[in-house]
C-alpha cells in the first residue's frame, strides 16, 4: 500500500483479450481532416442512479474489536465489532465474487500474510458511505458509515510515540497485523506517517461534518480522533512547514505526508471538508493550508513544457507522473475556496484545463507517465480525473472543464481500450483495471469499487455531466503524445544500453533501453508521418555537471538544442541526474519522417516524445459523435474537417482555462464548411448534428 517505484499495476492475472471496438467510425480517429462521424440521436439519460453500493455492501464484513493495547474505538464496550471492506474480490467462473484478503492464507490461523482489511479501503469506504448517505439521505448508508469509521479509528494507535498515526492491516479474526509480508513502508505501519493515515484524515474529516449535526456525540469522538492525526502530522511532515529540499537541481516542498502531493491531497480532502464544518479550529485550518501550500507548489510544466501543467506526485521524482493518489486537482481546488485563496486554484486549472485533456488524448487515463505514457488503466485514476475537473469547473468557473469530465467518464460506459463497459450499475461491480493491449482484469475489488463509486455519485450530483457522460460509450480514436524510440534510429559513435530494470529510481527508461552517443556522435530517429506540425521532446538523462549540448534538426531545419548535463545536485533523489523530455523551440513540420541529434558531450538520449500541435479524442455513443481538440499551440488554430451531407458542426471553444471563448455574435455556433477553431493552449468540443 505504499507508493510504488512503479506505480501499481493490475491486481491479479488479467484475463485474454476483449474483442475491438465493436464500432469505429469511418475515419473520426484522425483528427486534422476529418469531423467525428454521426451516430444515433441522443438518448435521454437514465433517471436511476448510476452509483449502486450493493457490492461494496458485499465487501463489507463484520469484524470482532479485541483488546489490543492504543486501540479502541466509539462504544467499544456496546459494540465489540465494526465493519470493514475485504481488500480483494475475486471473480468466479460463474459470475460471482470471492473475497480474498491480501498475500497469502494461512490455512492454519486464517490469517493472511498481510491482512483482510486495509486502513486505505476503509477509510475510503467510509467516504462512498457518507457521501451517499448525504446525497440520497438512505439510512443504510448512514448505519455503514457508522459502523466503518469506528473500525478505522480502532486501527489509529492513541498512545505513545506513534499516538495518531494508523496500522494498515487487520486479519479477519480482528488481530492487527503492523509489519504485513512483504514488508511495506513504514514498517511497522503506525510507526511514521503514512498514506493511510492522511486517508484517516480524509474519513475523518467528511465524517465529522456528516455527523456534526445527525449525532453530536459521534461527530465528537471523530473530532478528537481528527485533533489526534492532525497532532501527528504537526511533529511528522508538517513541523517542516516552510523548508524545502533539492531534488535534480530544483526547490521542492519538504512538509508533504511522505513526501507527496498525493498521500497529501487526500488529506486535504478531509481537512477542508472539516474546516467548513468546524472554522474555529485554527490547527486543523492551518494544516488545511500548510498541505495545500505544497501541493500547489508541485505543479509543473506549461502547454508546451512535460508535464503540461500537472501537478506531479512525488518530492523524489520531477520526471514521474502517476494518477495512483490524484486527488490533487480536487484537493487544491477545495481547499482554495474555503481558504479564500484563489491564488492556490491556478495549480488545479493548470492540472484539470491543460494536462488531463492532454491526457486523455495520449490514450486514455493511464496510471503513470515516467516520462512516457504507458500505463494501465485503473478505475482510481479515472475517478481522480472526474472528481478534480468537477471540483475545478465549480471553483474556478469553467464549465469547459465539464465536457472533459464527461470525456473522462465515457472510461466507465465503454469508452476505453477494451470497449466494453468497465462498471455495471445493476450489480455496482467495476473490473480492477484495463492493460495496455485492452486486457482486462475481471476482478472487482475494493479500491476499484471505491473509486468508481465516488465517481458515479459526482455525476448523479450533474444531471447535465450524467447525461454526457452516459451518452459515450466508444474512444473512437485518440491523436495525441507518442514516443519515437532513440533505439530504434541509426546512430554514430554510440552504442544501444538495455539495462538491467527500466526504472531509474525515479523514472523509467522508455521501451527499456537508450542510446549512448560519444561526444561527436549524432542520431537520427524515425517518426511516423503526421499531416500537422508537432512539438518535439527529446529525453535526455541530464547529468548533474555540465556536458555540453545535443542540438537537434528536422532534415535542414534547426529545431534547438538540450542539455547534456547541468541538472545540479541530486539532493533527496533515488539518482543522479534527470531522465526529461526537454521543450525545443522550433517544431516539426508536417510530412517530416525522422528527427537528427548531433552532440557535443556524452549523453544517453531515451526518444523524443512527439505531441501534435492539435491533439483529439473522439468518441461516439447514445449522446452522438463528439470530438474534443486541444491545442499545444501558440496561437489560435483553424482546423478543416469533413461534413457529411446533412450534418452540421455545433461547437463551444475554451481557453487554456476551461472558460469559453467568446464567439462572433454574428456566428450561432453552428457550422456547415467544417471550420474548427482551438484557442492557444485550449480546447473546443465539437458535437456532429443533423440538419
Amino acid at each position: 500500500m505504499t507508493r510504488p517505484a512503479v506505480p501499481a499495476r493490475l491486481k491479479s492475472a488479467p484475463v485474454a483479450v476483449v474483442a475491438a471496438l465493436s464500432v469505429l467510425l469511418a475515419g473520426a480517429g484522425v483528427a486534422s481532416a476529418t469531423a467525428p462521424a454521426p451516430a444515433p440521436a441522443p438518448a435521454a439519460a437514465s433517471p436511476a442512479p448510476l452509483a449502486n453500493l450493493a457490492h461494496l455492501d458485499f465487501l463489507l464484513d463484520t469484524v470482532p474489536l479485541t483488546a489490543v493495547e492504543g486501540h479502541t474505538t466509539y462504544q467499544i464496550g456496546e459494540r465489540p465489532a465494526a465493519q470493514a471492506p475485504w481488500t480483494y474480490a475475486n471473480k468466479k467462473a460463474d459470475g460471482s465474487y470471492s473475497r480474498v484478503g491480501g498475500g497469502t492464507l494461512d490455512p492454519g490461523t486464517g490469517h493472511w500474510s498481510q491482512g483482510a482489511f486495509n486502513a486505505d479501503d476503509i477509510a475510503r469506504t467510509a467516504v462512498v458511505y457518507l457521501r451517499h448517505w448525504q446525497q440520497t439521505g438512505d439510512t443504510s448508508s448512514r448505519d455503514h458509515a457508522f459502523e466503518v469509521l469506528r473500525e478505522l479509528t480502532f486501527l489509529q494507535t492513541t498512545t505513545g510515540p506513534s499516538a495518531g498515526n494508523v496500522v494498515l492491516w487487520q486479519q479477519p479474526d480482528g488481530s492487527l497485523s503492523p509489519s504485513a509480508k512483504p514488508v511495506e513502508l513504514p514498517d511497522p505501519s503506525d510507526s511514521a506517517e503514512s498514506y493511510w493515515l492522511a486517508r484517516a484524515v480524509w474519513a475523518l474529516g467528511e465524517g465529522y461534518a456528516a455527523f456534526k449535526s445527525a449525532d453530536p456525540q459521534f461527530a465528537a469522538f471523530l473530532q478528537s480522533r481528527l485533533d489526534l492525526a492532525v497532532a501527528s502530522l504537526n511533529r511528522q511532515s508538517l513541523a517542516k512547514y516552510g523548508q524545502y529540499d533539492v531534488a535534480d537541481g530544483a526547490k521542492v516542498p519538504a512538509w508533504l505526508i511522505t513526501g507527496g502531493a498525493d498521500a497529501s491531497a487526500e488529506a486535504v480532502l478531509g481537512l477542508a471538508a472539516y474546516a467548513k464544518a468546524a472554522p474555529a479550529d485554527g490547527a486543523a485550518t492551518g494544516a488545511l493550508r500548510e498541505l495545500t501550500e505544497g501541493i500547489a507548489a508541485m505543479s509543473s510544466g506549461t502547454t508546451r513544457q512535460w508535464p503540461y501543467g500537472a501537478i506531479l506526485p512525488w518530492n523524489q521524482s520531477r520526471t514521474l507522473w502517476h494518477a495512483w493518489g490524484g486527488m490533487a486537482p480536487a484537493a487544491v481546488a477545495t481547499a482554495s475556496a474555503q481558504l479564500q485563496r484563489p491564488d492556490l486554484l491556478d495549480a488545479a486549472v493548470k492540472d484539470s484545463a491543460q494536462f488531463s485533456p492532454q491526457l486523455l488524448a495520449a490514450g486514455g487515463p493511464d496510471n503513470a507517465w515516467s516520462p512516457v505514457p504507458g500505463e494501465a488503466q485503473i478505475a482510481y485514476g479515472v475517478d481522480s480525473r472526474v472528481e478534480g475537473l468537477v471540483a475545478t469547473a465549480k471553483a474556478a468557473d469553467a464549465p469547459g472543464l465539464l465536457d472533459v469530465a464527461a470525456v473522462a467518464a465515457g472510461w466507465y460506459f465503454g469508452a476505453n481500450r477494451s470497449g466494453k463497459p468497465a462498471y455495471d450499475p445493476a450489480t455496482g461491480t467495476a473490473i480492477d483495471g484495463i492493460e495496455t493491449d485492452g486486457r482486462v482484469n475481471p476482478n472487482s475489488g475494493a479500491e476499484s469499487t471505491i473509486h468508481t463509486l465516488l465517481s458515479m455519485l459526482a455525476l448523479d450530483a450533474d444531471p447535465a455531466l450524467k447525461a454526457k457522460a452516459l451518452g459515450i460509450s466508444h474512444t473512437v480514436g485518440t491523436d495525441g503524445l507518442k514516443v519515437a524510440e532513440a533505439e530504434a534510429g541509426s546512430f554514430t559513435n554510440g552504442a544501444v544500453v538495455k539495462p538491467a530494470s527500466a526504472w531509474t529510481g525515479e523514472a523509467n527508461w522508455s521501451g527499456g533501453a537508450y542510446v549512448a552517443l560519444k561526444a561527436g556522435g549524432s542520431l537520427t530517429i524515425p517518426v511516423p508521418a503526421a499531416d500537422q506540425d508537432r512539438n518535439v521532446y527529446p529525453i535526455v538523462n541530464q547529468r548533474p555537471e555540465a556536458a555540453g549540448t545535443a542540438s537537434w534538426t528536422a532534415g535542414r531545419a534547426p529545431l534547438g538544442s538540450t542539455p547534456n548535463g547541468g541538472a545540479g545536485a541530486q539532493g533527496i533523489t533515488a539518482a543522479p541526474g534527470i531522465l526529461y523530455p526537454f521543450s525545443l523551440d522550433g517544431v516539426l513540420p508536417a510530412g517530416e519522417s525522422s528527427i537528427s541529434g548531433k552532440t557535443g558531450g556524452d549523453v544517453a538520449i531515451d526518444g523524443v516524445l512527439l505531441q501534435p500541435q492539435i491533439s483529439s479524442v473522439s468518441v461516439s455513443g447514445s449522446g452522438g459523435a463528439s470530438t474534443l481538440y486541444i491545442s499545444a499551440a501558440p496561437n489560435s488554430v483553424d482546423r478543416k474537417v469533413d461534413v457529411p451531407q446533412g450534418f452540421h458542426l455545433s461547437q463551444q471553444a475554451f481557453d487554456a482555462e476551461g472558460r469559453p471563448v467568446p464567439r462572433d455574435p454574428n456566428h450561432n455556433g453552428q457550422d456547415h464548411s467544417g471550420g474548427v477553431t482551438v484557442a492557444p493552449g485550449g480546447f473546443t468540443w465539437v458535437n456532429l448534428v443533423r440538419n
